[in-house]
């Protein structure tokens, strides 16, 4: 059977940010949005199970023999760590594993914009990460964490399923929980946790209702709470939130949240052509009264439309983003245009006019 440590060192070695495990296949790993097989055993059903059941002993796997799915965290030798899934699929386990970098960068090396630390000085609310799987949440969160962690003396208490960069203190008394293991669940720790005395609040996803409402009240009671929702906007993550509530409660959730929401970072990971690597684009929305206005009154189909019109507040569009990272030469302009919401306008902007347009943006921000 394959060593799993082995394979996840010789992943790391090939600068993968996957490896994912399926019966009747050998390990394939991602680099770059890439798949690419392993030169490893094809792994039968037996083998994932025993691979499974030596990673968390016989009381979790009997829990994931149970429920079907379990995620936790591990590390190898070398200190490299990974964000775990185990799940079933045509009845049989499978495993996907991310890479969890040490090193948390910092802002400005991930090539976001300038207001994204403006934000870590907030003293109070809610800023949310947003985007689809494998979008670079969690990293951006960890570098708006670290970039707190270099400047203030901070208590910071951070709600994780499960742990994946793992901080150390420097200014800051960072406490870190893991969710299954350190608590029960979201809805449960952020209900202690304003017992715990905290400055900041990590909560790693607003999942359901209890786990929302219960991350709006810290924010109401004077924290600045960071969060992920998996919505690819800024428009559909406060519709997102706002539904997640019955319709009875949504006024009421409408007033609270125009009240709380400082500011929405929804960002998509693309390939880099400069070098290897991925590169964010990011949509930004900051809550200007404006746009209190609109989710208090249920305008959200106006907030487009105020974001790009308020570049100079450090708002920006998701395809004001793509084109300045076509611009600024890190990103291909046949995914740029692919991926933006209006392909032909895009197709337009990415001209040399379209350049100088970008640049007087980017000098203004």
């Amino acid at each position: 059977m394959i060593n799993v440590k082995e394979m996840l060192a010789r992943a790391i070695e090939h600068g993968a940010s996957d490896v994912h495990i399926n019966a009747d296949m050998p390990p394939i790993m991602r680099i770059n949005t890439e798949l690419i097989a392993m030169d490893l055993p094809v792994l039968s059903n037996e083998d994932i199970r025993q691979m499974l059941l030596g990673m968390i002993g016989q009381e979790k796997f009997d829990k994931f023999e149970k429920k079907r799915d379990i995620d936790f965290s591990a590390m190898i030798d070398d200190g490299s760590r990974f964000r775990i899934n185990a799940h079933y699929q045509r009845e049989t386990p499978a495993i996907s594993f991310r890479v969890v970098s040490n090193y948390i960068p910092a802002i400005e090396d991930l090539h976001l914009p300038e207001i994204v630390g403006d934000l870590t000085d907030l003293p109070r609310g809610i800023v949310l990460v947003t985007g689809h799987t494998g979008s670079g949440k969690s990293t951006t969160l960890a570098s708006m964490i670290e970039m707190i962690n270099t400047k203030y003396a901070k208590r910071v208490v951070t709600l994780e399923d499960p742990v994946e960069y793992a901080f150390e203190n420097k200014h800051c008394m960072i406490e870190q929980r893991e969710i299954g293991s350190d608590c029960p669940d979201f809805a449960s720790g952020l209900r202690h946790v304003l017992r715990q005395d905290p400055d900041i609040i990590l909560v790693g996803e607003m999942r359901d209702l209890e786990a929302t409402s219960s991350t709006i009240t810290a924010a109401e009671t004077g924290h600045l709470v960071l969060s992920t929702l998996h919505t690819v906007n800024a428009s559909q993550t406060v519709e997102r939130i706002i539904d997640i509530y019955p319709a009875t409660q949504q006024n009421q959730i409408r007033a609270m949240l125009a009240n709380t929401l400082q500011a929405v970072i929804s960002q998509t990971l693309f390939k880099r052509v400069d070098e290897p690597g991925m590169v964010p684009c990011v949509e930004i929305l900051l809550c200007t009264s404006a746009v209190r206005n609109c989710i208090r009154e249920n305008r959200i189909y106006e907030i487009p439309n105020i974001i790009e019109t308020s570049r100079k507040v450090g708002m920006q569009s998701m395809d004001f983003s793509i084109a300045d990272m076509y611009f600024r030469g890190f990103i291909d302009r046949e995914e740029a245009i692919m991926r933006s919401t209006n392909p032909g306008k895009m197709d337009k902007q990415l001209t040399p006019a379209g350049h100088v347009a970008a640049g007087e943006g980017q000098r203004k921000k």
